[in-house]
């Protein structure tokens, strides 16, 4: 599977958040090509600030694979991730992270600040940007104006 076909899963598991109610990201980690983590956003439903869509998965692979460094792997988002999430990724060791929309007012992978290109950091990501993006986006851009109240027009 390529990364599109990678991020169209992340899509499903986003909607999955969406139902429940929060904002809707998905994420799930690859390692060999076999999905060992899956998550979407949490923090509402329970009661906690860390429980992002990338979070959740790196927890999941974490534990399917026994082991908090998860070298080898690619972690596939619908949304760049936040500081937080950055943080996290770098210390598991993830190889690659690849996103589908940018997040203009907390993205950490270039939309705000780029922490997987700073340099003084012991570990790199690689990241690649932008996979299904319109639809990612999509789908935030419906769940906040309905929020709000407002219906969109495609």
């Amino acid at each position: 599977m390529d990364d599109s076909g990678y991020m169209a899963l992340a899509l499903d598991l986003a909607h999955e958040a969406g139902a429940a109610g929060e904002v809707p990201v998905g994420a799930l980690v690859v390692s060999d090509g076999e999905i060992v983590g899956r998550g979407f956003n949490q923090p509402i439903g329970r009661h906690d600030p860390t429980a992002h869509a990338e979070i959740m998965a790196l927890r999941g692979a974490s534990a399917h694979l026994g082991n908090y460094r998860l070298p080898g792997c690619t972690l596939y988002v619908t949304l760049e991730p936040c500081a937080m999430c950055a943080g996290a990724i770098m210390h598991a060791r993830i190889e690659r992270v690849v996103f589908g929309a940018r997040d203009p007012k907390t993205g950490a992978a270039g939309s705000v600040l780029d922490l997987f290109a700073e340099s003084r950091l012991n570990h790199h990501t690689a990241v690649v940007g932008d996979v299904l993006a319109a639809e990612c986006g999509s789908l935030l851009s419906s769940f906040f104006a309905a929020r709000r109240g407002r219906t969109l027009v495609a």
